[in-house]
This record gives structure tokens, C-alpha cells and sequence, in this order.
């Protein structure tokens, strides 16, 4: 029985919205409470430099200017999950996606992580890694990850 799934959310695009919405079901469908995850990574390109971090106004705008569309989006899903009748939390990291998923898996008791993937592979996975490979080796309970129909037909298309 599924009490808790864990949710990473990579991105606010159609393939978030998507994984998102696979969680819910499998949630309202268990009984399960939901826990969705947005991990800043130092490693994006779109992330201020540390030294942007430093206690300046200017740093402290730039930074919430950041972080506000994760949270935004977290916020967007955990009142859709709400309405729809599933205990919903939501928290923003900063720090390695891979390595964060799976302590919060670890830290929250997850029964289960429902994340996507990017569709990298060969040479791009070694270079960069998987995210969604990484959680699969290393989480401490069961991992589904959900192939987005985006991603699907894009592959299908090659």
C-alpha cells in the first residue's frame, strides 16, 4: 500500500505538468499523501553565481527572482492536489537534484518517487549524468519513472 510519493519536479513545462498529473492519479487512486520536490541546481545555467549570493538587495532580488517560479509552480500543484482531495506538501532545495530526491525520499519515508526523465542518452548521459537514472540506483523505495507523452512522441518521431 502506497502512503506517501514523492514527486520531483524538473521543470514548468508540459512534461512537469504531466508527471504531475500521474502522481495525482496514482495518489487519489491509493489514498496516499504527495510530497512534491523542486531542486534548484547549482549546475543550471540560469542560477546566479555564488557570488550573487552574498547579503546584498541586489543578490536578495536577484535570488528571489530564482527561486519564484518553482515556487510558483509547487504552490500551482499542491492547490490542484488539494482541491482534488490529496494531502499535499511542497519544499524547494537548493543543491544536486539526484542527491536531494533521494534524501528526501530517505528523510520523508517515501514509498514510492513518480518522476520523469529528460530523454538524454549515450554520450549526453555520461557527459551529464541522469537525474531519473541516478534516483533509480540509489533511492531507498521504489522508483516509477513516467515517460511523458511529449517525450514519447518526440522519440517516435526520430
Amino acid at each position: 500500500m502506497l502512503h506517501r510519493i514523492l514527486v520531483p519536479i524538473a521543470s514548468s513545462d508540459s512534461v512537469g505538468k504531466f508527471i504531475f498529473q500521474e502522481a495525482l492519479d496514482l495518489a487519489k487512486a491509493t489514498g496516499a499523501n504527495l510530497r512534491l520536490l523542486h531542486v534548484l541546481s547549482l549546475d543550471d545555467k540560469d542560477t546566479p553565481s555564488i557570488l550573487s549570493l552574498m547579503n546584498t538587495p541586489e543578490s536578495k532580488k536577484r535570488w528571489e527572482e530564482f527561486e519564484k517560479p518553482g515556487l510558483d509552480l509547487l504552490k500551482s500543484f499542491a492547490n490542484e492536489a488539494i482541491a482534488a482531495g490529496v494531502s499535499t506538501e511542497y519544499s524547494q532545495i537548493l543543491g544536486s537534484p539526484s542527491r536531494i530526491i533521494c534524501e528526501t525520499a530517505k528523510t520523508w519515508e517515501a514509498d514510492l518517487i513518480v518522476m520523469g526523465r529528460r530523454g538524454i542518452s549515450g554520450i549526453s548521459e555520461l557527459i551529464l549524468g541522469s537525474v531519473s537514472n541516478y534516483v533509480t540506483h540509489h533511492a531507498p523505495c521504489s522508483v516509477l519513472v513516467v515517460q511523458s507523452s511529449t517525450s514519447a512522441k518526440s522519440e517516435n518521431l526520430k
